[in-house]
Protein backbone atom coordinates (compact mmCIF):
# COMPACT_ATOMS: atom_id res chain seq x y z
CA UNK A 1 0.00 0.00 0.00
CA UNK A 2 1.26 3.61 -1.07
CA UNK A 3 1.46 5.96 1.86
CA UNK A 4 -1.17 6.12 4.02
CA UNK A 5 -2.88 9.48 5.15
CA UNK A 6 -5.63 11.16 7.34
CA UNK A 7 -7.92 14.09 6.85
CA UNK A 8 -11.33 15.47 8.46
CA UNK A 9 -14.45 15.03 7.27
CA UNK A 10 -15.58 17.28 4.70
CA UNK A 11 -18.70 18.19 2.68
CA UNK A 12 -19.24 15.42 0.25
CA UNK A 13 -17.59 12.80 1.71
CA UNK A 14 -20.86 10.60 2.78
CA UNK A 15 -21.13 10.28 -1.13
CA UNK A 16 -18.01 9.64 -2.24
CA UNK A 17 -17.08 7.08 0.29
CA UNK A 18 -21.00 5.34 -0.25
CA UNK A 19 -19.41 4.73 -4.15
CA UNK A 20 -16.48 2.57 -2.17
CA UNK A 21 -18.12 1.11 0.79
CA UNK A 22 -21.01 -0.24 -1.13
CA UNK A 23 -24.74 -0.89 0.16
CA UNK A 24 -24.83 -0.80 4.26
CA UNK A 25 -25.25 -4.59 5.00
CA UNK A 26 -28.29 -4.20 7.59
CA UNK A 27 -29.88 -1.32 9.26
CA UNK A 28 -27.43 -0.86 11.96
CA UNK A 29 -24.95 -0.39 9.50
CA UNK A 30 -27.23 2.20 7.50
CA UNK A 31 -27.42 4.00 10.98
CA UNK A 32 -24.02 3.80 12.05
CA UNK A 33 -22.95 5.51 8.75
CA UNK A 34 -25.18 8.56 10.03
CA UNK A 35 -22.14 8.89 12.37
CA UNK A 36 -19.53 10.27 10.45
CA UNK A 37 -20.13 13.88 10.00
CA UNK A 38 -17.74 17.08 10.21
CA UNK A 39 -15.98 17.87 13.81
CA UNK A 40 -17.53 19.68 16.49
CA UNK A 41 -16.67 20.47 20.41
CA UNK A 42 -20.54 20.58 21.51
CA UNK A 43 -21.45 17.99 21.34
CA UNK A 44 -17.80 16.38 20.99
CA UNK A 45 -16.84 14.97 17.58
CA UNK A 46 -14.40 13.72 15.45
CA UNK A 47 -14.37 12.23 11.50
CA UNK A 48 -11.07 10.92 10.04
CA UNK A 49 -11.13 10.30 6.43
CA UNK A 50 -8.01 7.68 5.68
CA UNK A 51 -6.71 8.40 1.94
CA UNK A 52 -4.21 6.91 -0.30
CA UNK A 53 -2.64 9.27 -2.85
CA UNK A 54 -6.02 11.40 -2.10
CA UNK A 55 -8.83 8.99 -2.69
CA UNK A 56 -10.79 8.07 0.07
CA UNK A 57 -10.56 4.18 1.46
CA UNK A 58 -12.09 4.83 4.83
CA UNK A 59 -13.31 6.89 7.58
CA UNK A 60 -13.82 6.81 11.39
CA UNK A 61 -15.40 8.43 14.10
CA UNK A 62 -15.87 9.42 18.15
CA UNK A 63 -18.35 10.80 19.92
CA UNK A 64 -19.81 12.15 22.57
CA UNK A 65 -23.80 10.57 23.63
CA UNK A 66 -25.53 12.94 26.16
CA UNK A 67 -27.88 10.04 26.75
CA UNK A 68 -24.73 7.48 27.41
CA UNK A 69 -22.24 9.52 28.91
CA UNK A 70 -20.04 6.89 30.15
CA UNK A 71 -18.06 6.42 26.81
CA UNK A 72 -17.57 7.56 23.30
CA UNK A 73 -19.07 6.07 20.31
CA UNK A 74 -16.97 4.51 17.82
CA UNK A 75 -17.02 3.84 14.52
CA UNK A 76 -15.10 2.54 11.54
CA UNK A 77 -15.34 1.74 8.41
CA UNK A 78 -12.77 0.51 5.49
CA UNK A 79 -13.38 -0.21 1.55
CA UNK A 80 -13.70 -3.79 1.14
CA UNK A 81 -10.36 -4.74 -0.89
CA UNK A 82 -8.53 -2.26 1.80
CA UNK A 83 -9.49 -4.30 5.09
CA UNK A 84 -6.77 -6.68 6.62
CA UNK A 85 -4.16 -4.10 5.81
CA UNK A 86 -4.31 -2.30 8.98
CA UNK A 87 -6.18 0.78 7.98
CA UNK A 88 -8.87 0.35 10.48
CA UNK A 89 -6.64 -0.13 13.24
CA UNK A 90 -4.48 3.32 12.16
CA UNK A 91 -7.84 5.27 11.77
CA UNK A 92 -8.51 4.10 15.71
CA UNK A 93 -4.89 4.94 16.81
CA UNK A 94 -5.61 8.57 15.01
CA UNK A 95 -9.22 9.16 16.11
CA UNK A 96 -7.92 8.01 19.93
CA UNK A 97 -4.89 10.86 19.52
CA UNK A 98 -7.86 13.04 18.86
CA UNK A 99 -9.56 12.85 22.33
CA UNK A 100 -8.86 15.83 24.31
CA UNK A 101 -8.35 15.53 28.01
CA UNK A 102 -11.42 16.43 29.10
CA UNK A 103 -13.47 14.29 27.32
CA UNK A 104 -13.83 10.58 28.66
CA UNK A 105 -11.50 7.94 26.99
CA UNK A 106 -13.13 4.61 26.82
CA UNK A 107 -14.96 3.68 23.67
CA UNK A 108 -17.61 1.68 22.54
CA UNK A 109 -18.62 0.20 19.28
CA UNK A 110 -21.41 -2.40 17.69
CA UNK A 111 -21.34 -4.88 14.57
CA UNK A 112 -23.69 -6.92 13.26
CA UNK A 113 -24.28 -9.96 12.39
CA UNK A 114 -27.00 -11.25 9.96
CA UNK A 115 -27.83 -14.98 8.94
CA UNK A 116 -24.83 -16.37 6.32
CA UNK A 117 -22.29 -13.73 7.80
CA UNK A 118 -19.20 -14.89 9.35
CA UNK A 119 -18.38 -12.51 12.78
CA UNK A 120 -14.92 -13.90 13.19
CA UNK A 121 -13.10 -10.77 11.55
CA UNK A 122 -15.32 -8.37 13.06
CA UNK A 123 -14.64 -10.09 16.35
CA UNK A 124 -11.80 -10.01 16.28
CA UNK A 125 -10.73 -6.34 14.97
CA UNK A 126 -13.08 -5.97 18.35
CA UNK A 127 -10.54 -7.87 20.23
CA UNK A 128 -7.07 -6.39 18.81
CA UNK A 129 -8.45 -2.81 19.70
CA UNK A 130 -8.77 -3.81 23.33
CA UNK A 131 -12.32 -3.66 23.13
CA UNK A 132 -14.68 -6.39 25.00
CA UNK A 133 -18.45 -7.54 24.60
CA UNK A 134 -20.57 -5.75 27.14
CA UNK A 135 -24.09 -6.70 25.38
CA UNK A 136 -26.13 -8.54 22.75
CA UNK A 137 -28.98 -7.48 21.13
CA UNK A 138 -31.55 -9.54 18.40
CA UNK A 139 -33.41 -8.60 16.28
CA UNK A 140 -36.27 -11.25 16.25
CA UNK A 141 -39.54 -12.16 14.02
CA UNK A 142 -41.81 -14.03 16.23
CA UNK A 143 -44.61 -15.91 14.05
CA UNK A 144 -48.22 -15.68 14.58
CA UNK A 145 -50.24 -17.82 16.99
CA UNK A 146 -46.83 -18.68 18.45
CA UNK A 147 -48.13 -18.10 22.02
CA UNK A 148 -51.65 -18.99 23.19
CA UNK A 149 -53.81 -15.97 22.91
CA UNK A 150 -53.82 -14.69 26.99
CA UNK A 151 -57.48 -15.04 28.86
CA UNK A 152 -57.99 -12.10 31.38
CA UNK A 153 -61.14 -13.03 32.53
CA UNK A 154 -59.95 -15.01 35.50
CA UNK A 155 -57.54 -11.59 37.21
CA UNK A 156 -58.27 -8.18 37.13
CA UNK A 157 -55.37 -7.42 34.80
CA UNK A 158 -56.53 -5.36 31.91
CA UNK A 159 -55.15 -4.27 28.64
CA UNK A 160 -55.58 -0.83 26.70
CA UNK A 161 -54.37 1.75 24.49
CA UNK A 162 -52.65 4.52 25.07
CA UNK A 163 -51.88 8.08 23.13
CA UNK A 164 -47.91 7.51 22.27
CA UNK A 165 -47.80 11.19 23.57
CA UNK A 166 -49.13 9.75 26.57
CA UNK A 167 -47.33 11.56 30.13
CA UNK A 168 -47.56 8.01 31.54
CA UNK A 169 -46.04 6.46 28.51
CA UNK A 170 -43.38 8.40 28.36
CA UNK A 171 -42.29 7.90 32.13
CA UNK A 172 -42.51 4.53 31.71
CA UNK A 173 -40.22 4.17 28.38
CA UNK A 174 -37.93 6.79 30.20
CA UNK A 175 -37.91 4.24 33.30
CA UNK A 176 -37.96 1.25 31.44
CA UNK A 177 -35.07 2.39 29.34
CA UNK A 178 -32.62 3.60 32.32
CA UNK A 179 -33.06 0.71 34.02
CA UNK A 180 -32.23 -2.10 31.26
CA UNK A 181 -29.22 -0.42 30.39
CA UNK A 182 -28.24 0.42 33.96
CA UNK A 183 -25.85 -2.25 34.26
CA UNK A 184 -23.65 -2.33 31.09
CA UNK A 185 -24.26 1.34 29.58
CA UNK A 186 -25.89 3.58 32.01
CA UNK A 187 -28.36 5.79 30.26
CA UNK A 188 -29.42 9.64 31.01
CA UNK A 189 -32.73 8.92 29.31
CA UNK A 190 -35.22 11.92 30.45
CA UNK A 191 -39.35 12.71 29.74
CA UNK A 192 -38.14 14.78 26.55
CA UNK A 193 -35.91 12.37 24.91
CA UNK A 194 -37.81 9.32 25.71
CA UNK A 195 -40.49 11.20 23.73
CA UNK A 196 -38.11 12.97 20.99
CA UNK A 197 -36.05 9.15 20.54
CA UNK A 198 -38.98 6.64 21.00
CA UNK A 199 -42.35 8.06 20.87
CA UNK A 200 -42.52 11.02 18.35
CA UNK A 201 -44.02 10.87 15.23
CA UNK A 202 -41.07 11.18 13.24
CA UNK A 203 -39.72 7.94 14.84
CA UNK A 204 -42.58 6.12 13.32
CA UNK A 205 -44.41 5.10 16.30
CA UNK A 206 -48.15 4.21 15.78
CA UNK A 207 -49.59 3.24 18.90
CA UNK A 208 -49.06 1.89 22.43
CA UNK A 209 -50.57 -1.26 24.44
CA UNK A 210 -50.09 -1.30 28.26
CA UNK A 211 -51.37 -3.93 30.46
CA UNK A 212 -52.29 -2.85 34.20
CA UNK A 213 -52.29 -5.12 37.01
CA UNK A 214 -55.85 -3.49 37.37
CA UNK A 215 -58.36 -1.26 36.34
CA UNK A 216 -56.69 2.82 36.44
CA UNK A 217 -59.76 3.87 37.46
CA UNK A 218 -58.98 1.24 40.60
CA UNK A 219 -55.78 2.38 40.78
CA UNK A 220 -54.18 -0.10 38.35
CA UNK A 221 -50.73 0.80 36.96
CA UNK A 222 -48.68 -0.33 33.62
CA UNK A 223 -46.89 -4.22 34.55
CA UNK A 224 -46.00 -4.24 30.83
CA UNK A 225 -45.86 -2.17 27.30
CA UNK A 226 -45.78 -2.31 23.07
CA UNK A 227 -45.00 0.18 20.75
CA UNK A 228 -45.47 -0.33 17.63
CA UNK A 229 -43.67 1.66 14.77
CA UNK A 230 -44.23 1.59 10.94
CA UNK A 231 -42.30 -1.16 9.44
CA UNK A 232 -39.10 -0.10 7.63
CA UNK A 233 -40.30 -2.17 4.14
CA UNK A 234 -44.00 -2.45 2.98
CA UNK A 235 -45.57 -5.88 4.07
CA UNK A 236 -42.84 -6.57 6.56
CA UNK A 237 -43.41 -7.56 10.00
CA UNK A 238 -44.43 -4.37 12.30
CA UNK A 239 -41.22 -3.46 14.39
CA UNK A 240 -42.36 -3.37 18.02
CA UNK A 241 -40.76 -2.16 21.23
CA UNK A 242 -41.89 -4.67 24.13
CA UNK A 243 -40.90 -3.58 27.37
CA UNK A 244 -41.84 -3.58 31.24
CA UNK A 245 -42.16 -1.65 34.73
CA UNK A 246 -39.37 -1.49 36.11
CA UNK A 247 -40.40 -0.93 39.78
CA UNK A 248 -41.91 -4.63 39.60
CA UNK A 249 -39.73 -7.70 39.71
CA UNK A 250 -38.51 -9.95 36.66
CA UNK A 251 -41.23 -12.28 38.17
CA UNK A 252 -43.65 -9.80 38.80
CA UNK A 253 -43.79 -8.99 35.09
CA UNK A 254 -43.13 -12.41 33.24
CA UNK A 255 -46.40 -13.50 32.70
CA UNK A 256 -47.29 -9.93 32.06
CA UNK A 257 -44.63 -9.28 29.40
CA UNK A 258 -45.48 -12.90 27.67
CA UNK A 259 -49.34 -12.11 27.24
CA UNK A 260 -48.28 -9.15 25.88
CA UNK A 261 -46.30 -10.25 23.07
CA UNK A 262 -48.92 -13.26 22.71
CA UNK A 263 -51.60 -10.58 22.18
CA UNK A 264 -49.31 -8.48 19.51
CA UNK A 265 -48.87 -11.98 17.40
CA UNK A 266 -52.12 -13.56 17.84
CA UNK A 267 -52.92 -12.93 13.70
CA UNK A 268 -49.97 -10.95 12.51
CA UNK A 269 -45.72 -12.18 12.68
CA UNK A 270 -43.71 -9.26 14.96
CA UNK A 271 -40.24 -8.07 14.63
CA UNK A 272 -38.74 -7.31 18.26
CA UNK A 273 -35.59 -5.67 19.26
CA UNK A 274 -34.26 -7.68 22.24
CA UNK A 275 -30.87 -6.94 24.58
CA UNK A 276 -29.91 -9.31 26.57
CA UNK A 277 -30.19 -7.28 29.69
CA UNK A 278 -34.12 -7.43 29.10
CA UNK A 279 -34.01 -10.88 30.91
CA UNK A 280 -37.51 -11.94 30.77
CA UNK A 281 -37.95 -11.20 27.07
CA UNK A 282 -34.95 -12.35 25.94
CA UNK A 283 -35.61 -16.13 27.61
CA UNK A 284 -38.92 -15.76 26.20
CA UNK A 285 -37.25 -15.04 22.56
CA UNK A 286 -35.00 -18.01 23.38
CA UNK A 287 -37.88 -20.44 24.44
CA UNK A 288 -39.81 -20.04 20.91
CA UNK A 289 -36.94 -19.90 19.06
CA UNK A 290 -36.29 -23.30 20.31
CA UNK A 291 -39.41 -24.50 19.05
CA UNK A 292 -39.62 -23.00 15.27
CA UNK A 293 -41.44 -20.11 16.25
CA UNK A 294 -39.29 -17.40 16.72
CA UNK A 295 -36.09 -16.44 13.91
CA UNK A 296 -33.05 -14.51 15.08
CA UNK A 297 -32.34 -12.34 11.87
CA UNK A 298 -29.60 -10.31 12.99
CA UNK A 299 -27.49 -10.10 16.15
CA UNK A 300 -25.56 -6.82 17.16
CA UNK A 301 -22.49 -7.23 19.55
CA UNK A 302 -21.80 -4.48 21.46
CA UNK A 303 -18.18 -4.04 22.86
CA UNK A 304 -16.16 -1.46 24.90
CA UNK A 305 -12.86 -0.64 25.70
CA UNK A 306 -13.63 -0.80 30.01
CA UNK A 307 -15.19 -4.21 29.59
Amino acid sequence: MNELAFRPWRSGDDLQLLQIFGDPRSPQAHQDRTMLRENSDAPFSRTLVATVDSVAIGAGVVFASSLHPQRLWLYVEVAPDQRRNGVGTALVQQLRAQIPASQVGELKARYTVTAGDDAQAAASFAASLGLGQIQVSRDVIIEPGALAEPVFDTNDRVIEDLATGSVELTRLVMDFYNAVHAGWDPAAMTVGSAQKMLLDENTGAQGALVLRDKPKSEGGVPLAFAISYIPARENAPTDVLVGYNPAFTDDEVAEAIRDMVAMLVYQYPVKLEVDSSMFVLSSLVDALASVEQATVISTTHIVASDA
